[in-house]
C-alpha cells in the first residue's frame, strides 16, 4: 500500500519573486534569464577558438538572434501545437508569456531561423553556426523546466516512488487525474535535457568535428530524451494523440532523432568536409 507520508510535498513557491507597483519579476522569467546568461557567457568562451565562426565581438548578436527566435518560436509553437483553444477564447492569450506556455520544437524553429539569418550576416553556412550553438542551448533547457516545476505545470503521471510530489490542488496547473502522488516530470527533463545533454554535447564539441556532426547530436539525445520522459508525463489537456499513450511532445520528438541520426550519418560520410577545410566544425 502507498504510503503518502513517505512522498515528497510540493513546496509552495510564489511564481513572482517580487513586485513593484503593478509589474511582478517572475521565476519562470528569470530562468529564462539565466538561460540566455549562460549560452553567452559559454559562446565568449567558445567564440576564442580558431573554428568559431564567430569572434567574442559578435557574441551580443548571436545571443540577440537566438533570444528572437527563443522568444517568438517557443511561443508562437505553443499557441499553434497546444494552445488553439486558449487563443479562441482569449486573443490576447499568445501575448501571456508570464503565464508559462512555450514549446520547445517551437522555439527551435525559431532558434534554428535566427541561425540562418545570422549566419548569412557574417558569412558562414548554417550548419556551423547551429553546430556553434548546439552546446549552448542545453543550460537554458534545464532552467526552463525549473520554471515549469515552479509554476506548478507539466507534471508527471502517478507513481509510488519515493521522491513523488503530492501537489495541492490550489497551485496544480493542467490536467490532473486525480489526487495521486505524481512524477515530477520537470525535474527529470531539468537533469536530462539540461544537465546530461549539455555534458554530452559540451564534451564532444570540444575538439574539431564535422560539420554538421554536434547538430545531429543535439537533435539525436534531445529527441530521446524527451520521448522517454514523455511516457511518464501527463499529456497536454489529458489527451492522447493516439494507441492510448503516444503524446503530442512523442510525435514532435520522434523526428528528430531520425533526422539526428541521418544528419550524424552525412556529417561522417563526407557532409562535414567543408566544417574540415575551414578548420574544424563551428560547434566544437
Amino acid at each position: 500500500m502507498l504510503d503518502y507520508a513517505a512522498m515528497l510535498e510540493y513546496p509552495r513557491i510564489d511564481p513572482v519573486i517580487f513586485s513593484i507597483g503593478p509589474l511582478g519579476v517572475r521565476w519562470y522569467g528569470l530562468m529564462y534569464l539565466i538561460g540566455f546568461v549562460a549560452a553567452w557567457l559559454l559562446a565568449r568562451h567558445r567564440a576564442q577558438r580558431a573554428d568559431a565562426p564567430i569572434g567574442p565581438q559578435q557574441v551580443d548578436d548571436l545571443i540577440f538572434y537566438g533570444a528572437l527566435g527563443v522568444m517568438l518560436g517557443g511561443r508562437i509553437g505553443y499557441v499553434f501545437f497546444y494552445g488553439l483553444g486558449e487563443w479562441a477564447d482569449d486573443p490576447l492569450y499568445p501575448f501571456k508569456i508570464w503565464e508559462g506556455g512555450m514549446s520547445f520544437h517551437g522555439g527551435l524553429l525559431g532558434v534554428l531561423v535566427a541561425m540562418w539569418l545570422l549566419g548569412r550576416r557574417v558569412g558562414h553556412g548554417f550548419w556551423r553556426m547551429t553546430d556553434f550553438v548546439a552546446p549552448l542551448v542545453p543550460i537554458g533547457l534545464g532552467a526552463g523546466r525549473i520554471g515549469n516545476f515552479i509554476n506548478g505545470e507539466l507534471w508527471g503521471k502517478p507513481t509510488d516512488l519515493p521522491w513523488g510530489f503530492r501537489v495541492p490542488d490550489d497551485v496544480f496547473q493542467g490536467f490532473r487525474p486525480g489526487p495521486e502522488v505524481l512524477h515530477p516530470s520537470q525535474l527529470y527533463e531539468a537533469l536530462l535535457e539540461g544537465l546530461v545533454l549539455f555534458l554530452i554535447l559540451w564534451v564532444y564539441s570540444a575538439r574539431p568535428r564535422p560539420t554538421m556532426a554536434v547538430s545531429g547530436l543535439f537533435l539525436l539525445f534531445y529527441g530521446i530524451f524527451r520521448t522517454a520522459v514523455e511516457f511518464v508525463r501527463l499529456p497536454d489537456y489529458g489527451e492522447y494523440v493516439a494507441f492510448g499513450w503516444l503524446t503530442r511532445g512523442q510525435v514532435l520528438s520522434l523526428p528528430m532523432i531520425v533526422a539526428g541520426v541521418i544528419v550524424l550519418a552525412l556529417a561522417y560520410r563526407g557532409g562535414g568536409r567543408e566544417g574540415r577545410a575551414a578548420g574544424g566544425t563551428a560547434g566544437s
